[in-house]
């Protein structure tokens, strides 16, 4: 069969997915996208109650919004903020279902390569098409064969540890019952329960930990004992609570600021500098260890929120370039190396950046970033639409840039690890705009959470 007649396989029905599918369908190239899941945006659906900080007008990919048109459609408000829950409901699984077919639910890929060649044969390799496996929702497999693949699986099921090496502390395993490694929904009375009247202990100093932050803060507002013990691996610094006001997001910014009230206010103490290396059982509560030999006050549950990594175990046959820190492409790597720079803002980019040894394989969305944050789905988008294009021999539309994205108002340079002048980093601004002074209540809604 010849290669064009093959489907190019995208793993992951979520928002990048997705709109992979609408880009290669607009070129007129057939789609298949595999999801583990069953439904559309299954990662999504799990934190539904978080509030997204990008407007419905940033969260809709222009393809998809055009396959979507003729459905009946309706684009919900384009200024107002969805919840995870929203996206996925009055935009995914209809654009999944006008897919149709084109999607298929409970199909996990289990591994990818190319037909009849492992990862070390080099003869005639790049003529044949790739093979991915599945495992299907009732335990059968299957081979499909495909002319390319995009990756857009992202890292939601690979969270990262408590410990400050990279590694599960000591005794976090053992504590796996008092440990949450997502943003808890406080509106569930069930979930509201574990955390009312209690120490709760929020490692990270993301998106994610602001939104928790502010989430107890206002849990500790009506239920008196509830506290919040913020561990931060770094200091305190200029950069640490986001862009405020100079952040083209505002509700970016304005979710950095609630979480600054809540420690203003009393709910949260930070605590800095602290790299936890095991976490031991005192009494049914939990005591963090840094590696210097600090121990905290006992907490009754603690909420890990230091970021994400790839699952790159079903990609080991294929020849990827992939920086050796971060586990992004090697070309991207250096503009979303956290160690060089602060900045959530990234040069839009596209095929170019995204290629690999293996031809006409890329990873997209969360996934391409490997361990970087500050992702935004409009970078997820313009990466689909380039490789699309590149697909399709329109090599043109392929590299030339069609995003702007909003900068964030930090950028110290002041990297991962505090040093002796990273304050002074932050002072001097950096590659972004300054910060503002922070203004508690300054900003879009106070309701605005993390997310993409």
């Amino acid at each position: 069969m010849p290669a064009t007649a093959l489907p190019t396989v995208v793993i992951g029905a979520g928002p990048i997915g997705l709109a992979a599918a609408a880009h290669l369908l607009e070129r007129g190239i057939e789609p298949l996208v595999l999801e583990a899941g069953d439904s559309a945006g299954a990662a999504v659906r799990q934190w539904s109650h978080v509030r997204l900080f990008s407007t419905w007008a940033e969260l809709v990919d222009p393809a998809a919004e055009k396959l979507l048109a003729p459905t009946g459609w309706t684009a919900p408000d384009g200024p107002t903020y969805p919840t995870g829950g929203d996206w996925a409901e009055r935009y995914l699984q209809p654009l999944a279902d006008t897919l149709g077919d084109r999607v298929r639910f409970g199909a996990r890929v289990t591994g990818v390569s190319r037909l009849g060649r492992d990862r070390v044969v080099d003869a005639d390799r790049e003529r044949q098409p790739f093979t991915v496996h599945i495992r299907c929702a009732d335990g059968t497999e299957q081979r499909i064969t495909a002319r390319a693949v995009i990756d857009a699986s992202g890292t939601w099921s690979t969270p990262g540890p408590i410990g400050g090496d990279g590694l599960p502390a000591l005794g976090e395993r053992a504590a796996a019952d008092r440990i949450s490694y997502r943003v808890p929904d406080l509106k569930d009375p069930a979930v509201r329960a574990r955390y009312e009247g209690r120490r709760t202990a929020v490692i990270g100093s993301g998106a994610s930990a602001f939104t928790a932050l502010a989430d107890l803060a206002d849990l500790a507002e009506d239920a008196p004992g509830t506290h919040a013990v913020w561990v931060l691996r770094r200091g305190i610094g200029g950069s640490t609570f986001g862009g405020g006001e100079a952040d083209q997001l505002p509700a970016r910014g304005a979710l950095g600021l609630r979480a600054k009230a809540a420690v203003d206010d009393g709910y949260a103490s930070a605590v800095t500098g602290f790299r936890t290396t095991a976490v031991e059982r005192s009494g049914g509560r939990l005591v963090l260890v840094a590696e210097d030999g600090r121990r905290l006050d006992p907490v009754e549950t603690v909420i890990v929120l230091t970021g994400f990594r790839p699952d790159l175990s079903f990609l080991e046959e294929l020849r990827l370039g992939l920086d050796d820190h971060l586990q992004a492409p090697v070309e991207l790597a250096p503009l979303i190396d956290p160690n060089v720079h602060s900045c959530g803002t990234v040069h839009p980019h596209g095929v170019r950046e995204l290629s690999h040894p293996e031809q006409d394989v890329h990873l997209v969305g969360m996934k391409s970033y490997g361990r970087a944050p500050t992702f935004l789905a409009m970078t997820g988008y313009e990466q689909v639409r380039s490789i699309a294009a590149a697909l399709a021999g329109d090599q043109e539309a392929a590299e030339r840039v069609e995003l702007t994205l909003p900068e964030t108002g930090v950028c110290g340079g002041a990297g991962l690890f505090d040093e002796p002048d990273a304050a002074k980093a932050e002072e001097g601004g950096g590659c972004c705009a300054a910060p503002t002074t922070l203004q508690i209540g300054i900003g879009t809604p106070a309701t605005s959470g993390g997310g993409c």
